[in-house]
């Protein structure tokens, strides 16, 4: 990536510090793959975080397989679990955002404390599975 002028390289003593060449035509492609591939955790992270109510979110199906290397084809949309009491219309705003930055629906599937704790097939089935925590620990 040095070589393809993507990175810069400054040297500090022995220190080797490597930044992003923003002269290069390269580096927002990338940083827009790298957003769509890695960006939607975070990003609903930092999100979530802004709206009271939300004790527990995780990604989960098809985009936490393929982040935690489960083969299969890729997800066509990002699958969020939202735990606890917060405003709906705060969570879908919040989710709208981020669908905007990583170009894939966000679809986030909201319950209270109690409903989360009640047994369904549904849940089974997202306990089971790989997911990634968003806010607080994963289930």
């Amino acid at each position: 990536m040095l070589q393809a002028g993507i990175f810069r390289e400054r040297r500090a003593g022995r220190t080797r510090m490597l930044s992003a060449n923003l002269d290069s035509p390269l580096v927002e492609p990338l940083r827009a793959i790298l957003l769509i591939a890695t960006g939607p955790r975070p990003l609903l992270s930092e999100e979530l975080a802004k709206i009271d109510g939300v004790s527990k979110a995780f990604i989960y199906g098809s985009f936490a397989a393929r982040s935690v290397g489960r083969d299969g084809p890729a997800p066509h949309d990002i699958d969020l679990m939202v735990v606890g009491r917060p405003e709906v219309e705060a969570v879908y705003a919040a989710c709208a955002r981020v669908e905007r930055a990583v170009g894939r629906p966000v679809n986030p599937t909201i319950m209270s404390e109690a409903e989360y704790a009640e047994p369904s097939g549904f849940l089974q089935s997202v306990r089971e599975g790989p997911v990634l925590a968003v806010v607080g620990d994963a289930p």
